[in-house]
């Protein structure tokens, strides 16, 4: 990204938060501290907080508060190059009252990012007694959901490189091994296909494939077991990615197969069905009803998905009883599921992107169950 992209960042915010009446974002580490500077800085009980005045503040300048060991990181990342002042403080120093000293006392209203520390928050409510405190992601959240093309391409690289991934699964999933050992070799895959970082790595074979965040275990895979494998790393880039597919070892049970039938034709279906307009709760809806019409509706106990994109959770959600329209440029994940407790379970899950006409499968790995021998 050029200096000139992360200051539209800036800009939009201040604009997003100004209409929503706050006047001031105080953003920690995390992904919206990356989102706003590409700064990644590390979550310290020492403070780091980009403050962005808005409202009745705006006329004061961005400034990036970090402890004075941090500060050449910080100005060697892409915040450096902002024309953000970069202020360092010393161990002796209140960085908080370094921060309210910058702004207006007659702050109203400050929103901290939804995942600063509680100590932090607390910190800034006593040195900003007068300003009421509200979530920072009622804006921001709704600019990192509307992906840019730039952004999509790293998603659609960060999506075709755990396809490879799962394109190698016959190399350690086989009976015998346990769960962690496959898990093991599942892991330098991801580091070696294109990511920087392992999010998580789920087998769950057999029984344990009926819970959806099973991740590993000791258990010996055994022939005929169908297996749950949902994966997902951050590449360079900095986006996510996130797929499950379902591997049988052999011939798996008749009703498993019908199963896993019901499965596919719902998930066909809801990521066929997205376009601009339709709404999260429809989304879920067209999934949910196919696989509660064949009698399996007790056994989807999840969202249908979530959004990914600087982290493999945040919004949009799509979900019962999100009234949330899709609009172009939103990432989500597809990934209807059914677990019949003690014996097995199934999900598929792909990376969609709604775009102005419909919507665009980053995953393109084949979506069938895959047989082992």
């Amino acid at each position: 990204m050029t200096a000139s992209s992360w200051t539209d960042r800036l800009d939009r915010a201040r604009a997003a938060a100004s209409a929503a009446g706050i006047d001031a974002l105080l953003v920690s580490p995390g992904a919206d501290l990356r989102y706003l500077t590409g700064y990644d800085a590390h979550p310290l009980e020492r403070l780091t907080c980009l403050v962005l005045p808005a409202g009745s503040a705006a006329g004061g300048e961005p400034f990036l508060v970090v402890p004075a060991l941090e500060k050449p990181a910080a100005e060697a990342s892409p915040a450096g190059s902002l024309g953000i002042e970069i202020t360092g403080w010393d161990e002796t120093d209140d960085p908080y009252a370094l921060v309210a000293a910058r702004l207006p006392r007659a702050l109203a209203r400050v929103a901290l990012d939804n995942r600063m520390w509680a100590e932090k928050a607390l910190a800034f409510r006593a040195a900003l007694p007068g300003a009421e405190q509200v979530l920072a992601g009622q804006v921001l959240y709704g600019l990192r959901a509307r992906k840019t093309p730039d952004e999509a391409g790293a998603l659609r690289r960060a999506g075709e490189a755990i396809d490879r991934v799962h394109s190698r699964m016959g190399e350690w999933l086989r009976p015998g091994r346990t769960e962690r050992e496959v898990a093991r070799d599942i892991a330098d895959a991801i580091i070696a296909e294109g990511h920087v970082r392992v999010d998580f790595v789920i087998v769950g074979s057999g029984p344990n494939g009926a819970s959806p965040h099973h991740e590993v275990s000791d258990r010996v895979v055994e022939a005929g077991d169908p297996v749950v494998v949902d994966i997902g790393g951050t590449t360079e880039e900095g986006y996510c990615s996130d797929s499950t597919r379902v591997y049988a070892l052999g011939e798996p049970p008749e009703e498993f197969l019908r199963l896993y039938e019901v499965l596919l034709r719902a998930q066909r279906a809801q990521t066929d069905a997205v376009r601009p307009g339709l709404r999260a709760h429809e989304l879920d809806a067209i999934g949910r009803d196919l696989i509660s019409e064949a009698g399996y509706g007790p056994y989807f106990i999840h969202r249908t998905g979530h959004g990914i994109g600087l982290e493999s959770h945040e919004e949009p959600y799509i979900v019962a009883g999100n009234q949330l329209p899709l609009e172009p440029g939103m990432a989500f994940s597809v990934e209807p599921g059914i677990y019949l407790p003690g014996r097995y379970g199934a999900r598929i899950e792909d990376i969609v992107i709604c775009t102005e006409d419909g919507g665009q499968r980053l995953n393109r790995s084949g979506r069938e169950l895959v047989v082992l021998p």
